[in-house]
């Protein structure tokens, strides 16, 4: 019964790596289709594409299998397209999704067409509506649609999909620099910011800063992977920086917390990922206790869904579960993830309101 009503609670997801959370069932099929050519030896993935439980070495064979299995346009489409379907069916109302666009020349694919493909994955979704433009509407307008959105149920569902551009740590400053310029270039199309991501123990943050410094000169929202490792220079640069929010936060030491905490940048949570790569020994000892207690910015989230074998629905319960956190304390938390958001005040202004009709009807 608890799992159901997390279900169906409007949630806001702001950690979510595309090619991370690709569904089992369309991975099987792609491998299989790669097997039949010869580009891998299918029983070699099979087994761990089925698994719930991967173990941290399988984890990493399947992200190798996706990397090899979203090199053309069509796939790209079509995962971001159900992966958006996942989200909405079990009642996330704004999803930020994140990815690196990738270049492919053998596909004549560029980081361009890569994050055009996605876009078009994200029009082509109509099983819900989607909200992906934050050009200003009338107020009245956008008060009765909410409304109407709530009263009306399942038929006129409605989700906010932004996405993020991603800079890996294994590219150069140029490339860096390169992805921050396209997504100025679409940010009329749905791109609200950046995001930097990658192997932690890869690269060296003074080769992005200068990306990042001039994403944020534009007006472009930035988060940051920080801390998934210990390394408390970097760490103390990031924060820094004063990105918007910042991801996982797992390895800080008291300085950094300490720090993070004066400047109030908002942490993405992410247990069952933080759980399953060892970053955090358990979920008993995990710092999304301190964070709540102490009512710092936090915000739950998937990281990797299909990969992780998790949804946002069952995050909410475990982080219920394992912290002793009623409904109606999960709710406020998932309300409050509105403040944090990278779209417009439009929106927050009306993802409040359905949050607050929600309320009002005993959600």
């Amino acid at each position: 019964m608890d799992m159901e009503w997390y279900a169906s609670m409007p949630k806001i997801e702001l950690h979510a790596h595309l090619n991370g959370s690709i569904r089992d069932s369309t991975l099987l099929e792609l491998a299989r289709g790669l097997g039949e050519k010869g580009d891998i030896v299918f029983s070699d993935v099979e087994q761990v594409i089925m698994k719930n439980d991967r173990s941290l070495s399988e984890v990493f064979k399947l992200f190798d299998l996706i990397h090899i299995i979203t090199t053309d346009h069509e796939t790209v489409t079509r995962i971001t397209r159900e992966v958006i379907e996942d989200f909405a069916a079990e009642n996330v109302v704004y999803l930020e999704l994140r990815t690196t666009p990738k270049r492919n020349d053998c596909k004549g694919m560029s980081k361009r067409s890569y994050v055009e493909a996605v876009l078009e994955g994200i029009r082509s979704v109509n099983s819900v509506e989607v909200d992906l433009s934050d050009e200003v509407v009338n107020p009245d307008t956008a008060t009765s649609h909410v409304v109407g959105d709530i009263s009306n149920g399942e038929a006129s569902k409605k989700v906010y999909v932004r996405l993020l551009l991603s800079i890996d740590r294994r590219e150069t400053a140029e490339a860096a620099m390169e992805t921050v310029k396209l997504a100025l270039e679409l940010r009329n199309m749905g791109i609200v910011g950046i995001d930097l991501s990658g192997n932690p123990v890869v690269g060296e943050w003074k080769t992005f800063l200068p990306a990042l410094e001039f994403a944020k000169k534009q007006g472009l929202s930035v988060t940051l992977h920080c801390g998934e490792v210990y390394n408390p220079d970097e760490i103390r640069a990031m924060l820094d920086f004063l990105p918007k929010r910042i991801g996982h936060a797992c390895c800080f030491g008291e300085d950094e917390w300490k720090t993070l905490k004066t400047l109030g940048i908002a942490v993405e949570i992410c247990l069952t990922s933080n759980i399953r790569t060892e970053s955090v020994a358990s979920v008993e000892v995990h710092h999304f206790a301190d964070l709540y207690e102490t009512n710092h910015p936090l915000i739950l989230c998937t990281d990797d869904s299909g990969v992780f074998s998790t949804t946002l629905s069952a995050e909410y319960l475990l982080a219920s579960s394992a912290f002793g956190l009623g409904r109606m304390e999960m709710f406020e938390l998932s309300r409050k993830g509105i403040d944090y958001i990278f779209a417009s005040d439009r929106v927050k202004r009306e993802l409040k309101l359905k949050f607050d009709i929600l309320s009002h009807l005993g959600l």
